[in-house]
């Protein structure tokens, strides 16, 4: 097939949790809408999985009617559902830079990753980073990534991550949220396609502070650099308490929230669309998504796991690339 386009690429993630089962039943959910391509070890995928190996990416188009196109990886073993081996853990982290090195060079249009189990890449390969989000960055030579949540009830994005809760308020700098915010409106308009984003900052304490009564850090400079923000023309609005800015009637006020940690980011939209969450990565220079749910061990090579946060994660990729 001539003039297709570059397919999504999915990393395997975990083979001994649900990223196989989901791939390929959303490769069977979207096969003839988005074309995709799946890189991993067969051996790894359900056994009534319909596959086709290729050689290219661009190969896809040719076979995705009929069968998941998978851009094979040896691993060392096969897997046993729900008990990752440490002898594979170093395959999982390969796959996923070969991934990015496809969709760098424009072979594939975008990356969507299974997920990890970061346990069992630092106990096989040593896996030096907290996660998908950070080691994605240093394969981008370093860049700044900030993860967001999207669905169609919300956007929001962390400005800090993977941290403990009494590091918060000391990792929370004005240099951080404010590229945080800049890096989310860029986003907003080259990836979304929103000409004037509208962004909405949480504050950091109860109430926002309410004047300074339960934490001054709205009032010693969260308030100030909303306002210098805000002056050179871009439309934002808080420091909002957090607890008021997640109802449907605030939410129809922006296009995407800035929260100060990371509950407070998951919490409203794991609650208002748990299923079809998508963890995009934001500040790199590829699109990236994710399902917004981990490896499920528990219930791997079950055949009962929900497809529908990688359906969605696919879609989205394949949207970003052509936003507006």
């Amino acid at each position: 097939m001539t003039g297709a386009a570059a397919p999504v690429v999915i990393s395997c993630g975990e083979p001994a949790g649900i990223g196989p089962e989901i791939a390929a039943r959303a490769w069977a959910a979207l096969k003839g809408k988005v074309p995709l391509a799946w890189m991993g070890d067969p051996r790894h995928l359900p056994t009534s999985t319909p596959f086709e190996v290729i050689t290219t990416p661009a190969a896809a188009a040719d076979v995705g009617q009929g069968a998941l196109p998978v851009l094979h990886h040896a691993f060392p073993n096969p897997t046993t559902p729900g008990s990752p081996d440490p002898a594979n853990a170093q395959g999982v982290i390969d796959v996923i830079a070969a991934c990015v090195d496809l969709v760098k060079s424009g072979a594939a249009s975008a990356l969507c990753t299974a997920p990890i189990h970061k346990k069992a890449l630092i106990d096989g390969a040593d896996f030096a980073y907290p996660g998908h989000t950070e080691y994605l960055a240093a394969l981008a030579g370093g860049a700044r990534a900030v993860m967001m949540l999207a669905s169609d009830a919300l956007r929001v994005v962390p400005a800090t991550i993977h941290i403990a809760l009494e590091d918060v308020p000391t990792t929370l700098t004005p240099a951080l949220l404010r590229e945080t915010i800049e890096i989310t409106e860029t986003a907003l308009r080259d990836r979304f396609g929103i000409a004037a984003p509208r962004i909405a900052v949480a504050g950091l304490n109860p109430h926002a502070g309410e004047g300074g009564a339960m934490g001054r850090q709205e009032l010693d400079w969260i308030e100030a650099l909303i306002a210098d923000m805000a002056r050179a023309g871009r439309d934002l609005r808080g420091p909002l308490p957090a607890d008021t800015m997640f109802h449907a009637a605030a939410r129809r006020s922006y296009d995407a929230a800035i929260a100060m940690y990371h509950d407070q980011a998951l919490i409203p939209i794991k609650t208002l669309d748990f299923d079809k969450g998508v963890n995009v990565t934001l500040g790199l220079p590829f699109v990236r998504t994710s399902p917004d749910h981990g490896t499920a061990f528990d219930i791997a090579g079950a055949g009962v796991a929900n497809p529908t946060s990688m359906i969605e994660a696919i879609k989205m990729a394949a949207k970003m690339t052509r936003p507006g």
